[in-house]
């Protein structure tokens, strides 16, 4: 038995150097990531705020013309987030309701051989890469909207909308149905139970349960609908227009600029970096940054307040 004793303790030392060098490498991959986010932030304040002693921050925020690089110059990026919103509006009334319907389906319908068709069809629309959406929407969908049911603009807002849509339908339906499946089965036979139908029991019982979740896939779909560059600058265009209630219906179906497209302009133009329109890049993707952060902050709160503990 005396000679069993140091080998133990050498294998529980062995396994602790080896947890706490696993520990280490997670704590600095967790670190990595806070501290590449703080040189982005870094980076963008630095540029923005130089922009912003040239720029008024009022003009820039409450301005209604952007005109950055023909003269009279103009740095009103109200225009950009109008436009920017507008898209992730309608991408959401595609992407939103389809995307829980499809997590409705897989969690409470689906059968396995089903699940196992339908999943992968899921995830390779996440795996295409978005200038191939922008691509389709401008060479299928914008025709196809043209001749079959109204005329739009070569390029257009709600071409673009609707491939945006199509792109985050498997954000949504991938974290809405593993918040669906989370509920535990006692409230499934619960309902039953009481004697609702199939139908009854998955939007009264289950969707209720995993509202938390849902809500926070909605969230962090918009979020990715509002950051999407590709194919916007593919299919959307390069016309800010300032929106209003009364022309919303004109702006749908003509050319557009968002918040991302105009950074593009600016990167790829022939532009010195010292130059205010080359600093208003920085400042437009610091407010896309603070919308994003707005959002993911909102969908971690909704989380935390919605959220179902079972034992």
């Amino acid at each position: 038995m005396s000679g069993e004793q140091p080998r133990l303790t050498t294998d529980g030392s062995r396994r602790s150097l080896k947890e706490s060098a696993i520990k280490a490498a997670l704590f600095g991959c967790a670190a990595l990531s806070i501290l590449v986010t703080g040189g982005i932030i870094l980076t963008l304040g630095i540029d923005a705020i130089e922009f912003f002693t040239r720029v008024s921050p009022v003009d820039f925020f409450t301005g209604t013309e952007w005109s950055p690089v023909i003269k009279p110059y103009s740095y009103g990026v109200l225009p950009l987030i109008l436009n920017t919103l507008l898209v992730t509006v309608l991408s959401a009334l595609i992407a939103l309701p389809v995307g829980l319907a499809a997590a409705i389906y897989l969690s409470e319908y689906a059968s396995e051989r089903m699940r196992s068709i339908i999943k992968p069809g899921l995830e390779i629309l996440a795996g295409i890469p978005t200038v191939v959406y922008g691509y389709f929407a401008l060479v299928y969908i914008t025709p196809f909207i043209d001749d079959y049911l109204f005329q739009v603009s070569t390029f257009n807002a709600l071409s673009a909308s609707i491939m945006v849509g199509v792109m985050i339908i498997p954000m949504v339906s991938s974290i809405s149905e593993d918040a669906l499946s989370a509920v535990p089965d006692e409230l499934r036979q619960g309902g039953y139970g009481m004697g609702a139908t199939k139908f009854q029991v998955s939007t009264g019982v289950v969707v209720p349960a995993a509202v938390s979740g849902i809500f926070s896939s909605f969230i962090l779909g918009i979020s990715r609908a509002i950051g999407e560059t590709m194919i916007v600058v593919v299919a959307a265009g390069q016309s800010a227009k300032m929106i209003y209630p009364g022309n919303i219906d004109e702006v749908v179906v003509s050319s557009i600029e968002t918040m991302t497209v105009a950074m593009v302009k600016l990167v790829t133009g022939e532009i010195s970096a010292d130059a205010t329109q080359y600093k208003a890049m920085f400042a437009i993707g610091l407010t896309l940054f603070a919308m994003t952060f707005a959002l993911n902050l909102a969908s971690n709160l909704i989380e935390m307040r919605y959220r179902e503990e079972y034992k």
